[in-house]
């Protein structure tokens, strides 16, 4: 027997990643888009300037990061609104309760995930 998916509860718990992806990117400084607001303050010393691209960089890099997180997050929580959570993009067999419980995120199968 197949186990079934609880939408719900992968929508619960996805919409409570979301608002930690979001939160998250606030903290460093940067919009839901993924863009830094520009209140950050990473200093104008002339000398400093090799720390500010490193550090600027490696926001930008976490910033990029969360976006992509919180784009996987809204595509999971828009296949549960309209009835296709757990079928995979690309065959369109069901991707498995298993895979979904592990990663609620998933949008391939297991086959054609490791075929890609």
């Amino acid at each position: 027997m197949t186990a079934t998916i609880d939408t719900d509860a992968a929508k619960a718990a996805l919409t409570e990643d979301r608002d930690k992806v979001v939160r998250q990117l606030t903290e460093i400084g940067s919009d839901e888009s993924g863009q830094l607001n520009g209140t950050i303050d990473f200093g104008d010393a002339f000398a400093d300037a090799g720390a500010v691209t490193a550090e600027r960089t490696k926001i930008l890099g976490l910033a990029k990061t969360l976006k992509t997180r919180l784009d996987d997050i809204d595509a999971a929580l828009t296949a549960i609104a309209e009835d296709r959570y757990g079928i995979c993009e690309r065959c369109g067999a069901p991707i498995g309760a298993d895979r979904m419980a592990y990663r609620p995120t998933s949008r391939l199968c297991v086959r054609c995930k490791s075929s890609s």
